[in-house]
């Protein structure tokens, strides 16, 4: 059966990777990022033609290998920056909108020490930056943090994205766990995308999308979900072991990956909003 992709679908998480000696990664990461460039993304993503492009860990603030992207794109991807808002001045945020940042990435999920003050403080600063710029949230967190969190997220006056499902590594659809996400997710200013089946805890290879948990958490904000690849499908967490590697990205399929959500939503007009209407009112794309 051929895949029905609708058109002006978005893929709203992707990384672009430079080459090292252009774009040198942080010396305390995980990892050292193999080159991942927009003209492999492009060729992987086939009938896709617009994306979020995501500002990876490994970069730290530096964000220019995701600019770059975008201003290639010219129009047809949005990207999510990291910053410190401490150090971000509005002029200096206003250059960063012009060139597509549509919202300020906030990755604790190898960084939080169980303060929930420090979870708090971070919210706060980045919230402030955003609103004042239009901006959204982009949140990671581990998932039990997450939920704990919920209170401080319900009061925030900017949209918050949830990465990949919320992470509910080892959770089941049906716990209390994942009804707590879903009362998170009902709340009006927060999106979720269902995107990276393979972070569940489902495979380190996986592309099969959870239908259980596609199906709740479209039940609970239809008009706030959305489909990202995780292209290009970072490699597992066991095969990070310092600066001095350079392990190899998950060999996944677009495809299968775009293939198996579609065939778990199973409805085109929950398709449709999922890829297309409910990216362009979070990230601005023009309509198709």
């Amino acid at each position: 059966m051929s895949l029905v992709i609708p058109p002006g679908a978005v893929d709203c998480h992707v990384h672009i990777v430079g080459p090292l000696s252009r774009f040198p990664q942080e010396p305390t990461r995980h990892y050292t990022a193999a080159e991942a460039p927009l003209e492999a993304l492009r060729a992987a993503a086939g009938e896709v033609r617009r994306f979020v492009v995501i500002q990876p860990s490994f970069y730290g603030t530096d964000n220019e290998a995701t600019l770059q992207a975008c201003d290639t794109l010219n129009g047809k991807s949005r990207a999510v920056a990291v910053v410190d808002p401490a150090r971000v001045d509005d002029a200096f945020a206003g250059q960063l909108k012009a060139r597509g940042v549509a919202g300020l990435r906030i990755n604790l999920n190898s960084k939080l020490k169980g303060d929930h003050r420090q979870i708090q403080g971070v919210l706060a600063q980045h919230a402030a930056l955003a609103q004042r710029m239009g901006w959204h949230l982009q949140l990671v967190l581990p998932f039990t943090a997450l939920l704990g969190a919920a209170r401080m997220i319900e009061p925030l006056p900017v949209p918050v994205v949830i990465d990949h499902f919320g992470l509910p590594l080892g959770k089941t659809a049906d716990s209390g766990e994942a009804h707590a996400l879903r009362d998170l997710v009902a709340m009006q200013h927060v999106w979720v995308k269902l995107s990276a089946p393979y972070r569940l805890g489902l495979g380190e290879h996986n592309t099969t999308t959870p239908r259980d948990w596609t199906a709740l958490l479209l039940e609970a904000a239809p008009d706030r979900c959305l489909w990202g690849s995780d292209w290009p499908h970072v490699p597992p967490a066991s095969q990070q072991t310092g600066p001095e590697s350079t392990p190899p990205n998950r060999p996944l399929s677009y495809a299968d990956l775009l293939g198996d959500f579609i065939a778990a939503v199973g409805n085109a007009d929950l398709v449709r909003r999922v890829l297309v209407e409910n990216p362009q009112r979070l990230y601005g794309f023009s309509p198709v």
